[in-house]
């Protein structure tokens, strides 16, 4: 049978900021251009697969500044999951049952829904 953990709150409030962070930090990287620098675009079929890419205008200071703040933060929030005091409590094969239960406690539905 699984084991149940209860997680502390700070553990649960920094797994679910991470989420967060990792998911605004995807969605930004999607709208920027593909090149950090301007670049010309180029086309190139010699590979297995053909590959195109537009020219890049490049990003712009404010750009670059919010995705080191968004990957800044991901780090801080990766150290502080990882390290949590809570992982001290737990052996073996159950670290990698928690880390798993603790990465979806926040998609999973409440026991009072449905």
């Amino acid at each position: 049978m699984a084991a149940t953990h209860d997680f502390p709150s700070d553990l649960l409030a920094g797994q679910e900021e991470l989420h967060q962070v990792r998911a605004e930090l995807l969605a930004l990287l999607k709208r920027l251009p593909w090149s950090v620098e301007p670049l010309d675009g180029f086309s190139d079929d010699t590979g297995w697969r053909k590959v195109e890419r537009p020219a890049s205008p490049g990003w712009t200071a404010d750009e670059q500044a919010e995705v080191e703040k968004l990957r800044q933060r991901e780090q801080e929030l990766a150290v502080f999951v990882t390290c949590h005091r809570f992982w001290s409590d737990v052996s073996g094969p159950e670290v990698v049952e928690a880390r798993m239960k603790l990465k979806h406690v926040h998609g999973e539905p409440s026991a009072d829904k449905g």
